[in-house]
């Protein structure tokens, strides 16, 4: 096969905006991924579990060019000391651990700086994705499927059928292939909608190849590793202790807080008059989005803000249809934005990959996330999932 990943900006947005951060505040970190395929039938075979380690050695001979450099030093929430720490890194396959080890057929483990740890999670997802769509199906089938049906979804947007206000895509990790991900950026890029603006794409080499808005700021191992990675801190305040280092690093610049890593009622705790007035909005990534929309909304609402000055940004497993119907429930009270994965990305014929790269671990003691609903945590360990619910329950319970 080809090189599936070309170019080191082929990642999401946001592992720049939390990469900055790391090096500035928490560049002695050190953190464990680990990898999970949550489909039960899917099983990588030898041959695909060689050419995704040759595909993993080819990134990580990859470069930043100058012009690359250049590109996200424009950035206007990117610093310079940051742009030069990046001109001399590279990343290591010093850092893996990839066997066949693994009822799924695939063992795929991480560990190194913090640093250079999370720049790998989004390229090796979209290297074994498309190394597994490539090699167990007819590809080229796959593709005129995956064609048909986003010509099908641009329709209705064009149409009006469909009105999804402003949306951006979010799928590098779980797409087809790079030439299916370039094809939709394209696409959509090409076409006007009368209630849908299509703003950008989390992909950075693709932002800057059709000069679009890259979009993204924090993902959950921000709040995983600051909040629970130091020995000191109480895991229960992790979003205190996240977001105080993000607005140290950017003030009102970059700012749309997630706020499912430890539950959304948690996160509240934490997200008051300050931190509420400097972040531009926050991120839905799981639970009911509606329920969820309404509790910010009344959230911004207790502490005197105009909930109409903020954005909700939906994520989760989102299609145009569920964008349209959230879109339409809550226009006129507030700012909504839909960030939408693998419906455009990999919508094809056959089911698509739920494969992940979470933090399992941070300066040698276990992180976890405890989201808004059951499934989406990975932890290797249940006796630490048990600690982190009981302090989280104790100060939910005893915190006025």
């Amino acid at each position: 096969m080809e090189p599936i990943i070309h170019s080191l900006l082929e990642t999401d947005l946001y592992k720049f905006s939390m990469g900055q951060a790391i090096y500035h505040q928490f560049s002695d970190y050190k953190t464990t991924w680990s990898f999970k395929c949550r489909n039960q039938d899917v099983f990588f075979t030898p041959e695909m579990v060689a050419e995704i380690t040759r595909q993993i050695q080819l990134f990580c001979d990859l470069r930043f060019s100058e012009d690359e450099l250049q590109y996200l030093d424009s950035i206007r929430w990117i610093k310079g000391s940051y742009v030069d720490f990046l001109r001399i890194w590279n990343p290591r396959f010093e850092d893996f651990d990839i066997s066949t080890d693994d009822p799924c057929g695939l063992h795929l483990e991480v560990r190194g700086s913090w640093l250079n740890s999370s720049m790998y999670e989004i390229p090796t997802l979209a290297i074994v994705n498309e190394v597994y769509f490539r090699m167990h199906y007819n590809y080229s089938s796959l593709l005129v499927s995956y064609e048909s049906r986003l010509d099908e979804k641009i329709r209705r947007l064009e149409s009006g059928e469909l009105n999804i206000g402003s949306f951006s895509e979010f799928g590098l990790r779980r797409r087809l292939s790079a030439e299916a991900e370039e094809l939709a950026i394209k696409k959509l890029a090409e076409h006007k909608y009368p209630g849908s603006v299509f703003v950008g794409t989390s992909n950075v080499f693709l932002a800057k190849k059709y000069n679009l808005l890259a979009v993204g700021t924090m993902a959950h191992e921000w709040i995983m590793c600051i909040g629970q990675g130091c020995h000191r801190h109480n895991p229960s305040y992790s979003n205190w202790y996240a977001l105080n280092a993000w607005t140290k690093e950017y003030g009102i610049l970059n700012g749309t807080a997630l706020t499912d890593t430890i539950t959304t009622d948690c996160f509240l705790k934490d997200f008051q008059l300050t931190f509420a007035t400097l972040f531009s909005g926050v991120r839905h990534d799981s639970g009911d989005p509606y329920a969820w929309g309404e509790k910010m909304i009344r959230h911004y609402e207790r502490l005197g803000i105009d909930p109409k000055t903020k954005t909700l940004l939906f994520s989760d497993s989102l299609n145009f249809e569920k964008a349209d119907a959230i879109n339409s429930y809550f226009k006129g009270r507030v700012k909504v934005a839909f960030g939408i994965g693998t419906y455009i990305s990999n919508d094809t014929d056959v089911p698509a990959l739920n494969i992940v790269m979470k933090t399992t671990a941070c300066n040698g003691v276990d992180v976890a996330k405890i989201s808004d609903v059951e499934g989406k945590g990975m932890c290797k360990s249940e006796e630490y999932v048990d600690y982190l619910r009981r302090c989280i329950d104790w100060r939910m319970t005893h915190e006025r």
